[in-house]
């Protein structure tokens, strides 16, 4: 029995020695890994570092230590020191991979915290260690940037205009007073967000950049596809101040088309289109648009009985996609677009010919025969165009449907087998 109580007694004072370890010790201890990695990074793993690293915090978190500013202060210049560190690894050997991108970051967070328990008797020492954490902070985004890792390039670049506005409350100086800096910062700090996605936290930079007029394209260019879902009318007021700053520039002339073509407003993308044309003459396919938007405005005019309207557009559409056939024979757009035109016009007969084929008469079948007439000889001016599309794609299937309707209308039966059979072969019906 008094072995067993011995045991008892030994097993409970081991235990609660693993219970009651020191937290200023674990620190202390955690703060040696991180010294050694800070002069030679190749001296301690990945692994270890990041134990290190997460029982420091749980230290800072203990009764003991979580009121003493500093702690959070050593912290911080540790983590300064391995930005510093590892910037200076990845400048001399571009082969090499940061393991701890957030460690300016880090630093930041801890400053922060250290002037949250006790700013006024420590301002100097955290004035000192956040100048050093603004510069690794954009040390640390550059690299993220130039890698593409828009994710962490982001909340460096971010951070940064955190430590910019900590220090400017503490009325000490900051790297980012000078304004053209601080100008680069909200938009990197933008492009970061936006490049990797981030939407939501691209906004408040890029706001920031639209109330100062910014003269730069992407702040409106950007404004307008985060918003234009959420809020069509704000994202289009976005545009139209981007075009107001921009005037000469063609991406955001280009949003603007495409706003107009998804809404459909086809009578405010003519000038626009034209004006696109004027500052890329040898961009084809916005001759192919107007053509289409011509094309449209043709067929409406048609359904609404306005024939000088109908007949202007469709000039207009034919001129645009012959003007892109003068420069480029073979563009595929816009041979079966021609096509297309031909074709629609002789399809809005058929109607027509419907109601004249009730009328029996011999003054009503020389109607109906005048008129079927006219609609073959428009068949017949886009049959060479479908030719042609099929010669540039033999795969595309509306050029074969259309091609086995106009023989069909032609009533030439073995041709119409002939595309039935290559549509078939290629998958369609």
């Amino acid at each position: 029995m008094k072995n067993l109580l011995f045991l008892f007694i030994a097993t409970f004072l081991f235990a609660s020695g693993s219970i009651a370890q020191d937290p200023e010790k674990e620190f202390k201890s955690s703060e040696k890994i991180l010294k050694k990695f800070n002069s030679d990074p190749t001296s301690v793993s990945a692994n270890d570092v990041s134990n290190a690293l997460a029982t420091m915090d749980s230290a800072l978190e203990s009764d003991k230590m979580k009121g003493n500013a500093k702690y959070f202060i050593n912290k911080a210049k540790l983590l300064n020191e391995m930005a510093n560190e590892e910037f200076k690894q990845a400048t001399l050997n571009p082969e090499y991979k940061m393991a701890n991108m957030s460690s300016a970051t880090g630093a930041l967070d801890a400053l922060m915290m250290a002037h949250k328990i006790d700013g006024k008797k420590k301002s100097k020492d955290i004035t000192y260690a956040l100048e050093d954490t603004e510069k690794h902070l954009n040390n640390m985004a550059i690299i993220a940037y130039q890698n593409k890792d828009y994710g962490n390039a982001f909340e460096n670049f971010n951070a940064s205009i955190n430590a910019y506005n900590q220090l400017k409350s503490m009325g000490k100086d900051s790297r980012l007073d000078d304004e053209a800096l601080l100008k680069d910062q909200y938009f990197y700090t933008a492009v970061s967000a936006y490049y990797g996605e981030r939407y939501d936290d691209a906004v408040p930079s890029l706001m920031k950049m639209y109330e100062a007029e910014s003269d730069d394209p992407f702040v409106y260019d950007a404004l307008y596809n985060i918003t234009k879902d959420k809020d069509p009318e704000q994202a289009l007021a976005y545009l139209a101040k981007g075009r107001e700053m921009n005037p000469d520039d063609t991406g955001l002339l280009f949003s603007e088309i495409n706003h107009y073509l998804t809404a459909g407003e086809l009578d405010k993308l003519i000038g626009k289109l034209e004006t696109a044309i004027e500052k890329e003459p040898d961009n084809l396919s916005i001759y192919n648009t107007l053509g289409s938007v011509y094309d449209q405005l043709h067929q409406k005019a048609n359904k609404d009985g306005d024939e000088v309207k109908s007949a202007e557009y469709f000039d207009k559409a034919l001129e645009n996609y012959n003007a892109v056939l003068a420069k480029e024979e073979g563009n595929f757009d816009a041979t079966y677009s021609v096509g297309a035109l031909y074709y629609n016009r002789a399809a809005s007969y058929v109607d027509e010919l419907n109601d004249l084929a009730n009328d029996l008469s011999s003054a009503g079948m020389k109607k109906y025969d005048n008129k079927k007439s006219e609609m073959d000889a428009e068949f017949k001016l886009a049959l060479p165009f479908f030719l042609k599309a099929e010669e540039l794609n033999g795969n595309d299937q509306n050029t074969l449907i259309a091609l086995s309707e106009i023989y069909a209308r032609l009533n030439d039966l073995e041709k119409v087998g002939v595309y039935k059979a290559k549509r078939e072969a290629l998958g369609g019906q």
